[in-house]
């Protein structure tokens, strides 16, 4: 007889493995790194006073008139600047808020769910009650008391707000993790319980952590644009996609001036159909991980 070695494939491996296995999500994930990367550069070149200075005399010019690729808007000012500008605000606002929820919740589910007991108990409890608050109320109603409001203020609020859960989902894999015989062997060797959490636990839950991102990402460009939308996003001025979108609130706008308003949603379903595409792909490697243990 001849015993054989099963070898779990790295984090790594396995995403590669999946990628080239479904060729929709390799493309989906080339083509929101192109879209991303064109948005974060052709921002750069964008001078502010195509998109912020008012100019009548050029109000609502249709497409591709006078150098205008999209047309303009109520005050003539270029859509594709514009655009360029909101998405990348929009972008920005949550990546941020996706990292910094992702840190908090991943911490502070790893910590509960280790040590458990009453700490675990007192904890979950508070978790439970802020889950069922209305997120985007609380928000709003911050965002109108708060004085000198900017785009860090709303990353702190969303922040503040969003990582409930994800600590959820963080401690019901770390009490899985934490009855497997690996922790069990370090505690009997005398590891601490900081490495414990975070050099053996945390890297086992890369993989849900990973897929977990690219959905709270769609969210949370979301959250923003609804905000926005609503007029409680961005401080006035400051371009947004929901602001954009904004315009489609008036039905002569939104019937007979589309080219204001229709980029803008065809950027966030694009954004949010790519990501979801990849978002899938991430939660199938994280599901076979899980069941490799």
């Amino acid at each position: 007889m001849t015993n054989e070695t099963v070898v779990t494939p790295s984090l790594r491996q396995s995403l590669i493995r999946e990628f080239k296995r479904d060729q929709i999500a390799q493309f989906a994930l080339i083509l929101l790194g192109v879209l991303t990367v064109a948005i974060f550069v052709g921002a750069l070149f964008i001078p502010k006073a195509s998109y912020l200075n008012v100019n009548i005399m050029d109000q609502y010019l249709a497409p591709m008139t006078d150098g205008h690729i999209f047309g303009t808007d109520n005050g003539g000012k270029d859509i594709f600047s514009l655009l360029i500008v909101a998405a990348r605000n929009s972008l920005t606002i949550a990546f941020f808020v996706t990292v910094l929820v992702l840190a908090l919740g991943t911490a502070g589910g790893l910590i509960t769910g280790y040590f458990g007991s009453k700490f675990d108990m007192i904890f979950m409890r508070f978790i439970d009650f802020m889950t069922i608050l209305p997120v985007m109320m609380i928000i709003i109603v911050l965002v109108t008391i708060i004085p000198s409001y900017n785009m860090w203020s709303l990353i702190l609020i969303m922040t503040l707000l969003g990582w409930f859960n994800t600590v959820r989902l963080i401690r019901a894999r770390t009490l899985v993790e934490v009855n497997r015989d690996y922790v069990r062997a370090s505690k009997t060797s005398g590891t601490t319980n900081f490495k414990i959490i975070f050099r053996e636990i945390f890297p086992n839950l890369s993989s849900l952590i990973i897929a977990e991102s690219t959905l709270m990402f769609a969210g949370n460009i979301g959250l923003e644009t609804g905000l926005s939308f609503l007029g409680f996003g961005l401080p006035a001025g400051t371009p947004s996609l929901g602001t954009l979108i904004n315009y489609a609130t008036d039905p002569e706008t939104m019937t007979g001036k589309p080219w204001v308003w229709i980029p803008a949603a065809v950027v966030i379903l694009a954004y949010t159909l790519l990501i979801m595409i990849i978002g899938q792909a991430l939660r199938r490697v994280a599901d076979q991980r899980q069941a490799l243990g």
